[in-house]
């Protein structure tokens, strides 16, 4: 099933694969605080959408990149809310929430996907399948 969203067609849930992305998208993945985008989602965003050797919290390029490597869940909660504004304040842009957390970092669906409750209601956020499951 597909969204409208500022009048294109966008997934309802973040793609597994994301290969390229429009003008207005950005990809939003888990990082380390030092910006080290070596493996996972932070190399895709570092390779493919501008992320930044060095810069591991916010948008550059088309890529926002939320630490998850530095503690537990608890670490992570102030960079979602951060993004949560952020995104709040963009309606312009229209986000790709990657399962940030979930691979090289550990975590479980069950674990992350409550720190993006607060985006119910932001049509200009896509989060996983998995994510959304666990939300409903």
């Amino acid at each position: 099933m597909a969204i409208l969203y500022n009048g294109v067609e966008r997934p309802e849930h973040t793609p597994d694969m994301i290969e390229e992305l429009r003008e207005d998208e950005v990809f939003v993945f888990g990082s380390n605080l030092a910006g080290m985008h070596g493996g996972g989602a932070a190399y895709v965003a570092f390779k493919k959408f501008g992320a930044v050797m060095g810069c591991g919290v916010g948008l550059r390029g088309q890529s926002y990149a939320i630490p998850t490597m530095q503690g537990g869940v608890e670490t992570i909660k102030p960079y979602v809310d951060e993004f949560i504004a952020f995104a709040g304040e963009h309606p312009e842009l229209f986000f790709y929430v990657t399962r940030i957390g979930c691979g090289i970092a550990g975590f479980r669906d069950k674990d992350i996907a409550p720190l993006f409750a607060g985006t119910v209601g932001l049509e200009n956020v896509c989060l996983p399948k998995s994510f959304v499951s666990v939300l409903k």
